[in-house]
């Protein structure tokens, strides 16, 4: 059974917490409904918070079992009278115990002792090849360690060119968190910058993709589970949803995720950096 609650906060992303707060949930499992955008006013007069409407999914209750007329009066079954005591019959005498044979020992094999499964062995640590010196490869290594060090990082940056001109580069590390960010916002910004600063370097145009830990990968399983699951509820309500704003990357994972969905379609509205993939029914 769906459910809906109205939350506000300073921003959208304010009220989006105070809703999961408040109901204990995480981003995936709701979707939100911008009500109003925050505004600031003059001078402090006149400021409203941002709205959201946040939607979610609560259990449905359980039946009540109503009890009919004729169970409530039906009387109590009265409890039969314990009969009176009689005179004790006198205990028969104790006969002597008569030893029955013992059945003869049968010998049990002890049975095999199922092999426990194995565990999952571990994925081997990936090995990276050193770029040669003058390559792309090393130009984007080089920029990419002299940022990471300017934020007291010690990651390491690994790039290998992938199909085209495509290049893929992984930060390699200890507490690599930081540089993912919220949703990947800090390694998104990396990316940026690297794209800028080595692709004017170089002839052609190129492509970076900088990861850490595997983000991209996981964040993509993430988003088609996501698509799927508001798609099911789109088809169930028969009614369009509008999802949070996404940068073009992670629209275009929605898109492709529910291309092949009948009586699905999806699109985009909005601008950046609040454009927004809208999942839409259509017969």
């Amino acid at each position: 059974m769906e459910k809906t609650i109205v939350t506000t906060g300073k921003t959208i992303d304010l009220a989006i917490e105070a809703a999961l707060t408040q109901l204990g949930l995480d981003r995936d499992s709701v979707s939100v409904q911008v009500l109003q955008q925050a505004k600031p006013g003059f001078l402090g007069l006149g400021a409203q918070p941002a709205k959201v409407e946040v939607t979610y999914e609560a259990p449905d209750p359980a039946p009540k079992v109503a009890l009919s007329a004729a169970s409530r009066s039906k009387p109590k079954a009265k409890k039969p009278e314990a009969p009176k005591a009689g005179p004790k019959p006198e205990a028969p005498k104790p006969q002597p115990k008569v030893e029955a044979p013992k059945a003869p020992k049968v010998e049990r094999k002890p049975e095999p002792v199922k092999a426990e499964p194995k565990a999952d062995t571990p994925k081997a640590p990936k090995t990276y090849a050193p770029a040669e010196p003058g390559s792309v490869e090393e130009k984007i290594e080089v920029f990419l360690k002299g940022l990471l060090e300017h934020m007291g990082s010690n990651a390491v940056p690994h790039a290998w060119q992938e199909e085209g001109n495509t290049y893929k580069v992984d930060l390699v590390g200890d507490d690599l968190g930081y540089l993912i960010g919220r949703r990947g916002d800090t390694l998104d910004a990396l990316q940026h910058l690297a794209n800028y600063s080595v692709g004017r370097n170089v002839e052609g145009h190129i492509r970076i993709s900088v990861d850490a830990e595997d983000y991209r990968e996981k964040r993509e399983d993430s988003l088609r589970r996501y698509a799927r699951k508001k798609a099911q509820q789109v088809l169930k309500a028969r009614r369009r949803t509008t999802l949070e704003p996404m940068n073009a990357y992670e629209r275009h994972v929605i898109h492709t995720a529910l291309q092949d969905m009948d009586n699905i379609t999806t699109h985009s509205t909005g601008t950046e950096p609040n454009r927004r993939v809208v999942i839409e029914y259509v017969r």
